[in-house]
């Protein structure tokens, strides 16, 4: 039980920290970064950790979580999720890890971010003028991951950023960073951090900005198709840095138990915790719960649960795993989150 009792303090202080960091300040400087939808957590699995997945970090999700993890894989894994996110939007996610022996291992990631056509309505014509326009963001990224020794290991992921509406785009660069550290302490525990979406800002622009001027509408005849362009603001990217450490109080050839935390200081808002367990049997079949944002007082819900479940090989060295995770919403919309699984 000292695992445990170690995991628990170790929660109990870091959200005391950040509760008392929201009672100094008293600005989260929510709304104030681009591309939010980053800060969407992706993976089942990791969902129904309770977002205490950085130290974890043992699917292809981990491309998202923390590159670094990606360099403990060593056979190909592809994962595809697809989340109805709140709003009726969509959130889907899709990656492949690569192990190239003793080259590293490559990845490769996508987020998507979409909605339904919406109706342009103006004040002359509040019921639609009979066009639509549409919505959504997408990142792409490359990772790259590499142990240092069989107990460190890095991680580095170069992404591309958009985001867009209607006729506007905004486009960013960006890179993700993390480390992981195994000991043998308490049952193996692993330690991992991460530095997420350092990069450029992002600024909308498009054929909507561009208009036409006069040059003195107070005069009769001067020039009134003076172009113009509207310059929009620019804005950072939700920068995150996360750490987080777990372990595996039991463990046998029947089941075994792991508990983790993370601690999470986004540049948008208050620092806050996340908590997860997992107990898998014969790493067959995997029941899950957590709390994420703990701390936080301007958090929606944060009950988490998830299953997961192996098949048995289709084929030789083919492995497929089916994973759901519930999170709460608060007053909001519960979120349901199916991933499929591949390693071969």
């Amino acid at each position: 039980m000292k695992p445990l009792l170690l995991l628990c303090a170790c929660a109990l202080l870091l959200a005391q920290g950040a509760a008392f960091g929201q009672s100094v300040i008293d600005v989260s400087k929510s709304g104030t970064v681009a591309a939010t939808f980053l800060e969407i957590p992706v993976g089942a699995a990791a969902i129904g950790l309770g977002g205490a997945f950085v130290s974890v970090a043992n699917d292809a999700t981990t491309l998202f979580w923390n590159p670094a993890g990606a360099a403990s894989f060593d056979r190909n894994e592809v994962v595809v999720q697809h989340t109805t996110w709140i709003a009726d939007t969509r959130h889907d996610f899709a990656a492949i890890v690569m192990p190239l022996g003793s080259f590293g291992t490559l990845g490769l990631s996508f987020i998507s971010l979409s909605m339904p056509d919406m109706a342009v309505r103006t004040i002359d014509r509040p019921e639609g003028t009979g066009e639509f326009f549409s919505a959504g963001d997408l990142a792409v990224g490359l990772s790259y991951a590499r142990r240092l020794s069989d107990r460190f290991a890095i991680g580095f992921t170069a992404k591309y950023i958009q985001e867009s509406i209607w006729h506007e785009t905004a486009s960013a660069m960006a890179i993700d960073a993390g480390t992981t550290f195994r000991t043998d302490l308490l049952g193996g525990l692993t330690i991992g951090a991460s530095l997420s979406n350092f990069g450029t800002t992002m600024q909308m622009n498009g054929r909507d900005t561009r208009q036409f001027l006069s040059v003195d509408p107070t005069k009769l005849g001067s020039n009134d198709r003076i172009p113009s362009a509207i310059e929009l603001d620019s804005w950072d990217l939700p920068l995150l840095f996360q750490f987080g450490i777990s372990t595996s109080p039991v463990r046998s050839e029947e089941f075994r138990w792991t508990v983790a935390v993370d601690a999470t200081h986004p540049s948008d808002d208050y620092e806050s915790v996340n908590l997860g367990t997992e107990l898998a049997y014969r790493e067959f079949l995997f029941l899950r719960g957590g709390f994420n944002s703990l701390g936080l007082k301007t958090a929606e819900g944060g009950l988490c649960l998830g299953v997961g479940l192996v098949s048995t090989p289709l084929f030789e060295g083919f492995e497929v795993k089916f994973d759901y995770a519930f999170r709460s919403m608060g007053r909001l919309d519960n979120v349901h989150v199916i991933q499929v699984g591949l390693r071969f």
